[in-house]
């Protein structure tokens, strides 16, 4: 397997939505308690990362396995399918990224305690049940909420937890807290997949996976993806006004007209290998520009 076939297998192209939301951690963590224990976050990174890659590479295996289109979808589409990755390989590399991860995250549980055992087991859930079993999260209704909420606020509270462990409070201010400033990434990551499910209907439905573009419909859900753009910049309003953020984090609105055209491009058409790039492109931007107008502040 060549380096370029196995960087697409493992969709390397959007890991930006598993790193933003690490970072946007870090800066919390530093600007609301004033810790970081560089070490475990290093070792919880490389954990989020690998089995990140292992999700990815599950998703390609269970969609090549379950498509009804086979020749279309498996032959042409498919990385697994169309480069004739031998499966056995396939399969061998995803259960040994997956079990890399789980040790560096059981390890870091004896250190940390173990809430961090238990978000980290329902991430690993979500992550495993997105594209497997009878009924994949990714082919209901719920694969945006999952998505998000797992990628965007978990790996953010995650991260916050590793470094402020010996005095994180488990409380409705707390948590809510940490919702908000992760709630960009965590509308950006919906709308990645959101996008995707857009410019894949036709194909999704002829595959039986009824997301939720299906119920919405098309157009309804085009205005989602406004309107949860439109929320993310809010939340980052909202979050300096409460004092969780620092002023610097309006930044942000810098990349808003670079938004704004890719959401413009995006209405025009909706077509997988022309305009998902723009979801994709948001989420890169956005969460970039969130991260680095925050840690502006640590330079003063």
């Amino acid at each position: 397997m060549s380096l370029t076939v196995f960087l697409e297998l493992v969709e390397f192209k959007a890991k930006t939505a598993s790193v933003l939301p690490f970072f946007i951690g870090i800066c919390f963590s530093l600007y609301n308690f004033h810790k970081l224990h560089l070490g475990l976050v290093l070792l919880f990174f490389v954990a989020m990362f690998i089995f990140n890659m292992a999700v990815d590479i599950l998703d390609n295996y269970n969609d090549y396995h379950h498509a009804t289109e086979i020749h279309d979808y498996r032959e042409k589409t498919n990385i697994i399918g169309r480069e004739k990755i031998d499966l056995k390989l396939v399969f061998n590399l995803m259960v040994g990224m997956i079990v890399v991860s789980a040790l560096i995250g059981i390890g870091l549980t004896f250190v940390v305690g173990w809430p961090f055992l238990l978000m980290g087991l329902f991430c690993y859930g979500v992550g495993i049940f997105y594209s497997s079993g009878p009924k994949p999260l990714s082919s209901l209704p719920l694969g945006e909420i999952f998505s998000g909420l797992t990628m965007g606020f978990m790996i953010t509270c995650l991260c916050v937890y590793l470094n402020a462990f010996e005095v994180f409070q488990w409380n409705f201010r707390t948590l809510s807290e940490i919702f908000l400033i992760s709630l960009p990434n965590t509308l950006w990551i919906a709308n990645l997949m959101l996008a995707n499910n857009i410019c894949d209907l036709e194909e999704d439905e002829k595959n039986e996976r009824f997301t939720l573009v299906h119920y919405l419909g098309k157009q309804a859900a085009i205005d989602l993806f406004i309107g949860l753009n439109v929320a993310a910049f809010m939340a980052v309003i909202l979050a300096v006004l409460i004092g969780i953020a620092p002023w610097t984090m309006l930044g942000t609105f810098f990349v808003a007209p670079f938004i704004f055209k890719q959401v413009l491009l995006f209405l025009e058409k909706q077509i997988k290998r022309e305009t998902f790039i723009c979801a994709v492109r948001i989420l890169a931007v956005g969460a970039v520009a969130q991260v680095i107008s925050f840690a502006i502040i640590f330079l003063f």
